[in-house]
């Protein structure tokens, strides 16, 4: 099996309220509450695997400290043709928006969530419309590179998804074999520490008890609790080691 070196990459950031993170009210709703905005990147001796691909330039305003994924990719030291797979957790603009900057990849999505993009409900539901970005689709549907996957799959050794859904119809997690033990990359199926350890629910779902079942899972599949990585919370630069400001070794 493969072994891993895994890296968050902080791309951007944004000031919410915390309102506006957690299901449910409290008296803290009002508080400012940051949020941090990844990818992730896994490399072995034989593959070199990106994990969302961040939000592109053309939607990066009213975000702070942008800079294109992309160029985090590449201060790792990898080239974008270097990139054997391209991972997409789920369909969301903030995890689509640099896809087709990797010419050599093959992307990795779940059935169920591209059906439901795709279908009548992502249409329907006009609240929902606002976090695709239908190019960013198209690009990676028109590609003739797609791997579509139904349910938990090995996508190379060491490397497999696992479908969880709750934030999304077809939102997957990605588990990855590392020196440290198996990390979990939650993505957005636990944006913050908080919602997984306290058991809060991100209010932006699909299925709410889809969302506790995946708290489940992601716990299941990690080696330990200190390997699973939260999607979007600026407390993964701090539990990890900081390579750079923006760049954390996972294991």
């Amino acid at each position: 099996m493969s072994c891993y070196r895994v890296y968050a990459l902080c791309y951007a950031r944004r000031t919410g309220r915390r309102g506006q993170n957690f299901c449910g009210y409290d008296e803290h709703w009002d508080e400012p509450h940051p949020t941090a905005y990844y990818v992730w990147l896994a490399v072995s001796d034989e593959h070199t695997v990106v994990v969302d691909t961040g939000i592109g330039p053309s939607r990066a305003d009213g975000f702070s400290d942008y800079v294109n994924p992309v160029r985090l990719v590449e201060d790792i030291g990898v080239r974008v043709g270097e990139v054997d797979r391209v991972v997409l957790t789920h369909l969301h603009y903030d995890h689509t928006g640099t896809a087709g900057s990797f010419p050599s990849a093959r992307y990795v999505l779940q059935q169920s969530e591209v059906d439901y993009w795709t279908g009548p409900w992502s249409s329907r539901i006009s609240r929902e419309q606002w976090l695709l970005d239908k190019e960013d689709l198209d690009a990676v549907l028109g590609s003739g590179r797609v791997d579509l996957v139904d349910g938990d799959a090995e996508v190379l050794p060491g490397l497999s998804v696992h479908l969880v859904g709750g934030h999304t119809a077809g939102m997957q997690v990605v588990r990855v074999a590392t020196a440290r033990g198996p990390v979990v990359l939650a993505s957005d199926a636990s944006h913050f520490y908080e919602n997984i350890e306290d058991d809060r629910p991100f209010p932006i779902l699909h299925s709410m008890p889809g969302m506790y079942a995946a708290f489940d899972r992601i716990n299941a599949l990690a080696g330990d609790p200190s390997l699973v990585v939260a999607g979007h919370d600026p407390e993964v630069l701090r539990r990890f080691p900081a390579e750079t400001e923006r760049i954390a070794r996972i294991a």
